[in-house]
């Protein structure tokens, strides 16, 4: 599955010397320490010739240490820029100067399904793969994630956190960010990556650059993990001190509506809460629970409160 140079109009070597692996430590008392680790191995692409790394976001949320090994094998240190939770995007910057070309950014609106894409982390074509876009189409996240139009790749890149998608131009398209599956025709289960698009990085880039933040009026955030079962939108588990434990949600709770609007899917839920208000805003639920319907209100809050903030240098 890997690539191989002569199938590409570009400099397949050269695009590949953008690519790094990223190493980060979490500290044990940071929120997300229990359900991320401590300890994150991902992957990254330079898109700056200063050393401005794009990754993902939660290779590097709440990260004290970085650590990045580039194209040529050193083993420089970074620290986080910042993270945006609603792209799902992160940026770290290399603390030591380097010689290495930037990626071009493409346009991922340009993208389309078929077409062929090189999906690629740190180490070379050793840790590249030819694929194809299978599909563009929305994506929910149980951690109260929504992407309007997501990228799906496949064969799916084994280390796919943080990993390039480039396009036969040579081009950054996305940013590997997880393994799904999908049911094909025969019922055969197929993985593949699904992957951020590089189009929502310009509108955000200024602010996390200069602030570590997006400077946008904060969505309200509930601190469930929601799934889709049997065509219900069903609690898995709540953060913990989150919002939702603090109401007394369940597990096993069945969302059936928000602000008195029945909920279709996992989507619907969370575009239903964020049209309420702004984070701190009451979220009125009913869900289902032991046969019977329960009234629960949820203080929202915000989701970055709960986080380290990235450590300033």
């Amino acid at each position: 599955m890997r690539p191989k140079a002569e199938d590409y109009a570009f400099d397949l070597d050269a695009v590949l010397s953008s690519m790094v692996s990223i190493r980060t430590g979490v500290p044990s008392d940071a929120f997300t320490a229990e359900t991320l680790g401590t300890e994150r191995i991902g992957n990254g692409v330079i898109i700056r010739s200063d050393g401005l790394i794009l990754t993902i976001g939660y290779i590097v949320t709440e990260a004290d240490s970085v650590w990045i090994t580039l194209a040529d094998g050193r083993l420089v240190p970074g620290h986080v820029l910042g993270f945006d939770q609603e792209t799902g995007f992160g940026l770290v910057q290399v603390l030591t100067r380097i010689e290495v070309s930037a990626i071009t950014l493409g346009r991922s609106e340009a993208a389309s399904a078929g077409e062929p894409v090189v999906v690629a982390g740190g180490g070379g074509i050793q840790n590249a793969v030819a694929a194809r876009i299978i599909a563009k189409h929305e994506f929910a996240g149980y951690w109260e994630y929504v992407l309007d139009e997501a990228i799906f790749t496949s064969p799916a890149h084994p280390n796919w956190g943080g990993t390039a998608v480039i396009n036969l131009a040579g081009e950054l398209i996305g940013v590997g960010s997880l393994l799904v599956q999908q049911t094909d025709e025969n019922g055969k289960n197929e993985d593949m990556n699904m992957v951020v698009p590089i189009d929502l990085l310009p509108p955000i880039l200024d602010d996390v650059l200069t602030t570590g933040r997006v400077k946008r009026t904060a969505r309200p955030w509930l601190g469930v993990y929601a799934t889709e079962l049997e065509s219900n939108v069903v609690i898995a588990d709540l953060a913990n001190r989150g919002p939702g434990e603090i109401a007394e949600l369940c597990t096993g709770d069945i969302i059936m509506s928000v602000a008195g609007q029945d909920v279709d899917d996992l989507a619907d839920f969370f575009r239903s809460v964020w049209r309420i208000g702004e984070a701190g805003c009451s979220v009125p639920l009913v869900v289902h629970r032991d046969g019977r319907l329960v009234d629960v209100t949820v203080i929202s809050s915000e989701r970055q409160k709960f986080l380290k903030a990235p450590v300033t240098h």
